[in-house]
């Protein structure tokens, strides 16, 4: 079996934009399950609104489509009674943390044994290219031509904060390192959350000076810095970039396992 086994070529092309990303990261999510060897009788894709809530037309496995914003809210609905299922989230960060963004709270917090793929396009793409929750602040959008005037979301931090177990970034420009990232947080116990920060020339590029995919990407990779080596940085050269890897892991017992456990004192 390989990752081309969890595509549904028959599908192909892709629907998306010409130099959008989105296409990078459905393959790191196949060689994932590749890696994994996930078995497509019980492995579950679950997804929103938006751009990004249309990958799950490409994938051979069992796929939900839901509502904006209530991507997790389904997910959690389908792991916690089929506990031995893999659910993986795709959503945008328009779906996950913008409109999705009380769920994603209460879907961390819970710990809920499952894994969100957030691709961070810095805006509703979808519907022409709107501000969302992480467009950085003055960022021209077609909503905000004179620059947003609202303080952007760190989706990790925003994870890390409400309780998820383990948090990753990576870019379209690290392939290898999102491979890697997705595979182990797909196979860590309790809820994961890997962002990837996605090319929008369509909406986002052009309006901030980035039109040209090739140089979004070229920007990808200078903004992208393994945190070990953000760590290091001044303040004021940390707002140049952004630190990319895993994040944050620990260990905690999942909400499945915690749930068990109250059960079992009933009786």
């Amino acid at each position: 079996m390989s990752y081309k086994d969890y595509i549904r070529e028959e599908k192909l092309p892709l629907m998306w934009c010409k130099g959008c990303s989105h296409g990078i990261t459905l393959a790191s999510i196949a060689r994932a399950m590749d890696t994994l060897k996930l078995d497509p009788e019980k492995t579950v894709v679950v997804t929103g609104i938006g751009c990004w809530g249309k990958s799950d037309d490409y994938f051979r496995t069992h796929v939900f489509h839901g509502t904006h914003g209530r991507a997790l809210s389904f997910a959690t609905g389908i792991k916690i009674p089929k506990e031995e299922l893999k659910v993986l989230v795709l959503m945008g960060d328009g779906d996950g943390t913008t409109i999705g963004g009380n769920h994603f709270l209460h879907t961390a917090r819970r710990n809920i044994d499952m894994t969100a793929i957030v691709t961070n396009n810095f805006n509703y793409g979808m519907t022409g290219g709107q501000y969302s929750s992480t467009s950085p602040e003055g960022s021209i959008t077609s909503t905000s031509k004179y620059g947003t005037a609202e303080k952007s979301i760190d989706i990790c931090d925003l994870a890390i904060t409400s309780g998820a177990t383990y948090v990753g970034r990576s870019t379209p420009y690290h392939v290898k390192q999102m491979d890697n990232l997705i595979a182990e947080a797909v196979d860590h116990k309790g809820f994961s959350m890997v962002e990837v920060t996605s090319l929008c020339p369509t909406y986002y590029g052009r309006y901030n000076y980035r039109a040209n995919s090739v140089d979004m990407m070229k920007m990808m990779k200078d903004q992208g810095v393994k945190k070990s080596k953000y760590d290091e940085l001044d303040e004021s050269k940390k707002k140049e970039c952004f630190p990319i890897g895993k994040l944050h892991q620990v260990e905690e017992e999942d909400f499945n396992t915690k749930y068990k456990k109250v059960k079992e004192s009933i009786n």
